[in-house]
């Protein structure tokens, strides 16, 4: 039988990072949408994201983008959120935008390029000794478009010493997450194309060296959560940029194309041991024709279900079936915590921490977002343009 005590006591301990990106304006390559209230600033993207956590009690902390989110004093941003009762995520590094970058960053074939990229990752340090951040994001688009027209092995060392040299860089408390991802932009060969290739980077690295698994990156039909399980029993799972995919890297609310799927990642990291802080559940997603707020609330509380049912499961009962060999029976407790409705369990979670059981309802009846829509009138809206 299930603790449910147990249970409600993990899920009040739950933090879900949000992106401060998520916040602003985003779209497709076609068309960006803007929608009235965006933020104009790294600290009104804060703002928003204390509403998030104001309403769901699980967003503490919130992720840099590193140029979108530069300041004069990040010391006084991280005091802002402090404020707020948030506190600065991970930094995520960008050497992807700039015309530099076009055949690479840390694994171009030109030496001043390299320097240069290497440069905003150690920048990036400094910004997480500012702002008290624990977790270094690096996700690298560098790769080839055809055959030939880069050494894969040269790249592979190239990509290795910059990592080692940020590695060397970090403080004590700080470690680094690396991303991979199967493709785009670079369509033939992506220098971390995959969980092994990252995997393999970071063994090498250390301990302060760790892999982040995005829900959104890898090819169609791939287990995620064999992916999850080997990883935390490795003891190199760092975290989740957490989002959802129907064809490719979506950027969608997690939990909205494949919940089934989210709650099997979620049941290999309780499964795991992996339900602790050394594991970073972060969300990565755009909303483009959403709005921001309440669709951030949403897939925080998606987290949160695909965790309670995750939680739910009967292991003294599920392990004995695998014991006798018993299939069926295996795979129905397995479908019993899944199919079980855990919104009256959350919503008395909330209750019982002094929240609105309905985060979405609470957002909409708070009057923020008529209030941001009158009040950010002028400047420039975050986001980017196509």
């Amino acid at each position: 039988m299930t603790d449910l005590a147990a249970v409600k006591a993990a899920l009040k301990t739950q933090a879900i990072e949000t992106p401060s990106w998520a916040y602003g304006n985003s779209g497709t390559r076609f068309k960006v949408f803007a929608q009235p209230g965006v933020p104009r600033t790294p600290e009104e993207k804060l703002d928003d994201a204390a509403r998030v956590h104001a309403h769901t009690g699980a967003a503490p902390s919130v992720a840099l983008h590193i140029p979108w989110d530069t300041v004069d004093d990040y010391a006084a941003l991280a005091a802002h959120a402090e404020k707020l009762g948030l506190r600065i995520g991970a930094i995520n590094s960008n050497v992807f935008q700039d015309d530099d970058y076009k055949l690479g960053s840390v694994t171009n074939p030109d030496p001043q390029v390299r320097r240069k990229a290497l440069g905003h990752l150690l920048e990036c340090v400094d910004i997480m000794d500012a702002t008290g951040s624990r977790d270094l994001k690096l996700w690298f688009s560098d790769g080839t478009n055809y055959p030939g027209q880069g050494d894969i092995r040269a790249r592979q060392d190239r990509l290795a010493e910059a990592l080692a040299a940020v590695h060397d860089r970090l403080g004590d408390d700080q470690r680094m997450l690396l991303e991979y991802k199967l493709f785009e932009p670079a369509f033939y060969t992506t220098d971390v194309p995959d969980w092994g290739t990252a995997y393999a980077h970071c063994l090498k690295l250390g301990e302060k060296a760790q892999v982040v698994v995005d829900t959104g990156h890898h090819a169609p039909g791939t287990n995620i959560e064999f992916i999850v399980a080997v990883l935390l029993r490795e003891g190199k799972l760092g975290g989740f940029d957490f989002n959802s995919r129907f064809y490719a890297d979506d950027d969608l609310m997690v939990g909205a194309a494949d919940p089934f799927q989210l709650y099997r990642i979620m049941y290999e990291v309780v499964r795991g041991g992996g339900f602790t802080p050394g594991v970073a559940f972060m969300l990565d997603q755009c909303h483009n024709i959403e709005a921001k707020i309440p669709a951030i609330i949403r897939s925080v509380m998606n987290v949160q279900e695909a965790t309670a049912k995750a939680l739910l499961v009967d292991h003294e009962a599920l392990a004995a079936a695998q014991a006798a060999g018993d299939v069926l029976e295996a795979n129905a407790v397995f479908m019993d915590a899944y199919s079980t409705d855990v919104r009256p369990l959350l919503a008395q979670v909330r209750e019982e921490q002094g929240l609105d059981p309905d985060p979405v309802a609470a957002y909409r009846a708070s009057g923020w977002q008529e209030r941001i829509a009158a009040e950010r009138v002028g400047g420039r809206q975050a986001g980017w343009g196509a």
